[in-house]
């Protein structure tokens, strides 16, 4: 059926080719024209839509470059190697764009984290709870293990002076 169609179209063609006149080449590139533009046109959309899909779709950890290209001021902080998957975890709850740049300059490794956020008050909230989770952690980590203070009670009481007893004999009479 499909070649039956084609076969049709490359017959009319022929034909309406062997009886070509100046008016005719100038119809059929008119119509080529325009369905050309109609293509055109088409494409154009096509490939706008997609670049509208990929600007809207990008959330969450983007390159600096990208985040600087959408327009809104930039905040950062500096955050230590234990802490940067705490960071990751609650801006990812909070939609927050942000941005990773690692810092080898010192002895110990830190990241710069630049962030950006449609309203501010989303980037309090992430600080916020991120300070908190921090703070919990360093809480748990100074605080010490009940065997530790077992160990540190039994060297006490060892080390401590004991009471010898005197062993007396009392008899009655």
């Amino acid at each position: 059926m499909i070649n039956e169609d084609i076969a049709g179209k490359t017959v009319r063609l022929a034909i309406s080719m062997s009886k070509l006149s100046g008016k005719n080449l100038y119809q059929g590139l008119k119509k080529f024209a325009e369905y050309a533009r109609k293509k055109v046109g088409q494409l154009q959309e096509i490939v706008e839509q997609k670049a509208a899909e990929k600007d809207a779709a990008v959330t969450g950890k983007q390159s600096v470059k990208d985040l600087i290209q959408q327009g809104q001021t930039l905040n950062s902080m500096d955050i230590s190697d234990e802490g940067i998957r705490d960071f990751f975890r609650i801006a990812k709850k909070y939609g927050v764009d942000y941005a990773v740049v690692k810092d080898t300059s010192g002895e110990q490794p830190k990241y710069v984290v630049f962030f950006k956020a449609k309203d501010i008050d989303v980037i309090e909230q992430v600080l916020r709870e991120y300070a908190a989770k921090r703070t919990m952690k360093q809480e748990r980590q100074d605080k010490a293990s009940v065997r530790e203070k077992l160990k540190k009670f039994r060297k006490i009481a060892k080390n401590m002076a004991r009471k010898e007893r005197e062993k007396r004999k009392e008899y009655a009479r």
